[in-house]
């Protein structure tokens, strides 16, 4: 899912333009071999690469592999992804339709090799006011990071309330900026995730009218890589691997290690330690490898790629080439290909998620 705030998406996001001009640009990894570089943004989902680099987990796992691992923090989550597919990093965080729509739109081979978690909650539509309802939401502007996987809960919300994307208005915003605008006179309604969500919540002065629990399993928070370097490199995947579940079954506990954990996780993202717990309970944490490596393997995940393209298209995020949603294809664990054979751009591979499952990291 996604996630923090200089700049901001619109429409289209570069798709055409900016993003398949540096498309061309190769990784960085490419010439510097065994040093690598992986960006991240600020969300609930993804603060446990804040502690693996903090706690030398990250090192560990990359020494073992006889490589470098540069971690490095974004302060807007779009930002991050537009900078990997420039090239600037071997790898970002991010979710699977922002993997279809920046990287893989732009023409940036990208595989999945993680997914950390699924938002179970994280993500919320609110309308200022009590006793709302989504049917409040005719008419009305709705502020979001517009064409992100916010968009995308709005989209499916609007779906299951029976309303058309024609009956509101969106309007664009950065991440960074959710509670600020919230706090003013003119935004009346808005889709924000944590630790925002966590925030409006405790004013007390809106109606939560939708949120991610209700679309389980849908988005789903993931760790992609250029797939020009994970195929000569491998280690680098594993290294990633090795130090995100580490991390994972550390944080979980609640000795004192699993504590500290939390709490630096906590104050990285700017809250205490309750409230961080709170948005780690609306999160659901793929902690068994295995898990994550079936949520990806599943029939579910072709409905949830189907369904991701029919957004993207839609809201013409594929490109200007794009005829129909499938111009991109996305391989699916077993070899199927969704969309254009010879387009393959978005691969899901749950080859290290199974190896941390095995033991064999």
């Amino acid at each position: 899912m996604l996630r923090s705030g200089f700049i901001k998406k619109a429409t289209g996001l570069l798709l055409a333009s900016v993003m398949l001009a540096t498309a061309s640009f190769a990784p960085v990894s490419a010439a510097e071999g065994k040093s690598f570089k992986l960006a991240w943004s600020i969300y609930a989902g993804y603060m446990p690469w804040a502690y693996a680099q903090k706690s030398g987990i990250l090192k560990k796992w990359a020494d073992k592999y006889g490589i470098e691992i540069e971690l490095v923090q974004i302060n807007d989550y779009v930002e991050s992804i537009n900078q990997y597919t420039a090239g600037q990093y071997d790898a970002v965080t991010d979710t699977v339709m922002d993997s279809l729509t920046i990287p893989a739109a732009g023409g940036v081979d990208t595989t999945m090799v993680i997914v950390g978690d699924y938002t179970n909650g994280n993500d919320s539509v609110f309308i200022k006011g009590k006793g709302k309802t989504m049917a409040d939401l005719k008419g009305e502007k709705v502020y979001l990071v517009q064409y992100s996987v916010s968009h995308y809960m709005l989209w499916r919300a609007l779906q299951k309330a029976g309303l058309k994307e024609g009956d509101v208005e969106t309007a664009n915003i950065a991440d960074a900026d959710f509670v600020a605008a919230y706090n003013t006179d003119e935004v009346k309604a808005i889709v924000a995730w944590n630790p925002a969500t966590s925030q409006i919540r405790k004013l007390g002065t809106a109606s939560e009218v939708f949120n991610s629990t209700e679309l389980p399993g849908e988005i789903q928070d993931i760790l992609v890589v250029n797939t020009k370097v994970l195929k000569q490199s491998p280690e680098f995947a594993k290294a990633l691997a090795g130090a995100w579940y580490e991390t994972l079954a550390l944080m979980q506990k609640n000795d004192a290690k699993g504590i500290e954990a939390r709490t630096f996780m906590a104050a990285a993202s700017g809250t205490d330690l309750a409230d961080f717990d709170s948005q780690i309970a609306t999160t659901a944490f793929y902690y068994d490898p295995a898990k994550g490596a079936a949520a990806v393997t599943g029939p579910e995940m072709e409905t949830i790629v189907d369904q991701t393209m029919e957004f993207s298209f839609s809201h013409g995020l594929l490109g200007a080439k794009a005829k129909d949603k499938g111009y991109i294809g996305i391989e699916l664990p077993s070899g199927k290909v969704l969309g254009d054979k010879d387009n393959v751009k978005l691969r899901i591979d749950p080859t290290y998620m199974q190896l941390a499952a095995d033991g064999k990291l």
